[in-house]
């Protein structure tokens, strides 16, 4: 019975990692968007103890976002659409923001974390659904301003358990940086927020001993192991329907559903 149960649980997270694949490879978003919140239903609905379920989703999105983001920028790599150097000077920042961001999330209550992510996820439903994307305002700035909008983006993905790539993405373009190279600079620039982020997570959940069993710090890894496998899978399935079908109407079925999850975690 409880062979079953696990083998179960193994299968919704494995769905889960390819409707988070599909959706990241069609829509251009990280998966943690999608990850987060679904992991979090799926936890207590499962009735897995403690009051760090919130905690664990994060911490388990940022570790399947280290593989997912490798595969996205070295394809966005061969395409001659990353800005390397650019990075480099960002990285500092963005590793700094992320170890700040776990030590912020950790202090957080599970519920005022939920709902932060809850308005963020309706944020970027409203993004989505209306199409909001920043005017060319400024240019890149020089390395201290990299380094301080990297100590942002850091800071804010870790707390929320994404890749960054709704903050990195708008901000370049607002750096008159074309969409293209926006889209694989932040893709690029997911692989370190992800790490440090779920490094930290992962040392700060061990000092806690009330986690759930299966738990590394706050990394549930048997999520993570098959999240990892299918959002890769999957992830070249959603690029593909991007070319296929009208995505300019799935965008907004998307964006409605990602404003129902963000206010339902909010209320």
């Amino acid at each position: 019975m409880v062979s079953s149960f696990i083998d179960i649980n193994l299968l919704i997270y494995f769905l889960l990692g390819a409707v988070a694949g599909i959706t990241g490879g069609m829509m251009g978003l990280g998966g943690g968007i999608v990850i987060v919140p679904a992991l979090l239903f799926l936890f207590i609905k499962q009735g897995m103890p403690g009051d760090q379920l919130m905690h664990i989703a994060v911490a388990t999105s940022l570790t399947t976002i280290i593989f997912t983001s490798v595969a996205a920028a070295w394809s966005h790599h061969r395409k001659g659409a990353v800005l390397w150097p650019q990075i480099r000077f960002m990285i500092p920042g963005i590793v700094a923001g992320a170890v700040a961001g776990a030590v912020i999330a950790d202090y957080l209550p599970g519920d005022q974390l939920r709902r932060a992510f809850g308005v963020f996820e309706i944020l970027v439903a409203l993004q989505i659904g209306f199409g909001f994307n920043p005017k060319a305002g400024r240019s890149l700035p020089r390395t201290p301003g990299l380094i301080v909008s990297g100590i942002v983006i850091g800071t804010l993905s870790t707390i929320l358990g994404i890749g960054g790539g709704t903050l990195t993405v708008p901000y370049l373009m607002w750096c008159n940086i074309d969409i293209r190279k926006a889209v694989g600079t932040s893709s690029a620039c997911g692989f370190p927020i992800a790490v440090a982020g779920a490094l930290s997570m992962i040392l700060i959940g061990s000092g806690h001993d009330d986690l759930p069993d299966h738990t590394l710090g706050y990394l549930y890894w048997p999520a993570a192991i098959m999240i990892i496998m299918s959002s890769m899978l999957f992830a070249p399935v959603g690029a593909w329907l991007a070319h296929t079908l009208q995505v300019s109407i799935l965008k907004k079925i998307f964006a409605m559903l990602l404003f129902l999850i963000g206010l339902r975690m909010v209320i």
